[in-house]
């Protein structure tokens, strides 16, 4: 069995070597991250219901429809729901969508807790919310709502729903085969997991039923570790750094070339990156890369933590799958190391990636994932 071996290269505290630019050590680079003050300041997200009459087959007439009501944004009812659909946006084009259908923090009339369903693409062109009566939660309630939100903003069936809370996932699953649509369990939802937080902040803390203190009725899972499955081994890896302006061209190219990995839009985090920034990563190599890329593409990578108390790293897939990813001999040296890497992801707004490669000194990534270090929302 292949097992991945700790690289001797050494990390000298707080800089960590560049990943296929450079063999020598670079020096502290200063990072900036620039976030804006409130999320609710960006136009990505929408804060009030749309009358029904603003959903229209013209993209001429929602942009009357919008124009028209951009005035009482400030004045939103907490109570009212949210049906948009970017008027500039190709509704065809939204193939993918992010889900969460859960409690929220407040209470009906009938002291009940009112659950909610939050639909969103990756680009939050498309933004809805339902309020539902706890004693309807079904997969067939589910069903009619996806159904619903195509017919009344004329986009078809996705092809894809995430969905991040594993509690849901039999009710998700069900509704979304009965439609022909893949469901997708992944923390990869961060259109969504902004929203949320977005919509916590400025909805329902003002909404009259809201319960203070109340406590996720679905909190996140964090299971403990498993082994890795052998088919994800590598045979060597290092922490490793690339300067941001590099990490923009890795992921050029697996877009352009159709590479293996994923992304991030930094714009909609909030996040401005210099171009000198360092984000630290992780390098896998190995002579079977197309394989494990393959492999890796298919789990909805997350993130990947360094625990030098137990020395080993931390892959996190999917909902709530986690890996023992590596592990390595605890020395000073490499508690040092592992603490150093942490740090950097830290200073770089939890931004990291990882890339699998054919050799470690090679100039060619056969996979690429762009991750984050995100809270997860309030609620």
């Amino acid at each position: 069995m292949a097992t991945l071996g700790f690289n001797t290269t050494r990390i000298q505290t707080p800089s960590l070597p560049r990943i296929n630019r450079s063999s020598s050590f670079t020096k502290p680079i200063k990072t900036h991250l620039l976030y804006p003050q409130t999320l609710s300041k960006r136009p990505r997200f929408v804060s009030r219901s749309l009358p029904e009459s603003s959903v229209s087959i013209t993209k001429e007439e929602r942009v009357i429809k919008q124009e028209e009501s951009s005035e009482v944004v400030e004045e939103d009812d907490p109570t009212s729901e949210l049906s948009y659909l970017d008027p500039e946006s190709d509704a065809e084009s939204i193939k993918e969508w992010e889900l969460d259908f859960c409690s929220r923090p407040i209470l009906d009339s009938r002291g009940k807790k009112i659950w909610e369903l939050v639909v969103c693409d990756n680009s939050l062109s498309l933004q809805v919310t339902k309020y539902f009566p706890n004693n309807v939660i079904n997969s067939i309630t589910l069903k009619d709502a996806i159904v619903s939100i195509t017919q009344d903003l004329g986009v078809p069936l996705p092809e894809k729903i995430r969905f991040f809370r594993s509690q849901m996932q039999t009710i998700i699953t069900k509704a979304c085969k009965e439609l022909a649509i893949k469901a997708v369990p992944s923390k990869r939802c961060l259109s969504l997991f902004l929203w949320l937080q977005e919509r916590y902040d400025t909805v329902y803390t003002r909404h009259p039923g809201f319960q203070k203190g109340s406590l996720p009725l679905l909190s996140l899972d964090n299971p403990f570790p498993m082994n890795l499955p052998e088919n994800l081994f590598g045979e060597r890896w290092a922490f490793v750094q690339l300067p941001y302006s590099a990490v923009k061209e890795e992921i050029s190219d697996f877009e352009e070339k159709f590479v293996f990995g994923a992304s991030l839009d930094l714009d909609l985090l909030g996040i401005e990156v210099d171009e000198n920034t360092l984000i630290p990563g992780l390098s896998v190599a190995t002579s079977r890369a197309k394989p494990l890329a393959a492999w890796m593409n298919g789990l909805e990578v997350c993130s990947i933590e360094a625990d030098s108390s137990k020395g080993c790293l931390i892959l996190s897939v999917g909902i709530s799958t986690r890996y023992v990813y590596a592990t390595y001999k605890k020395t000073p040296v490499t508690t040092d190391e592992a603490e150093a890497w942490e740090s950097a992801k830290k200073a770089s707004g939890g931004l990291h990636f990882l890339a699998i490669q054919d050799d470690l000194d090679s100039d060619d990534c056969v996979g690429f994932w762009l991750l984050i270090d995100l809270p997860p929302p309030p609620v």
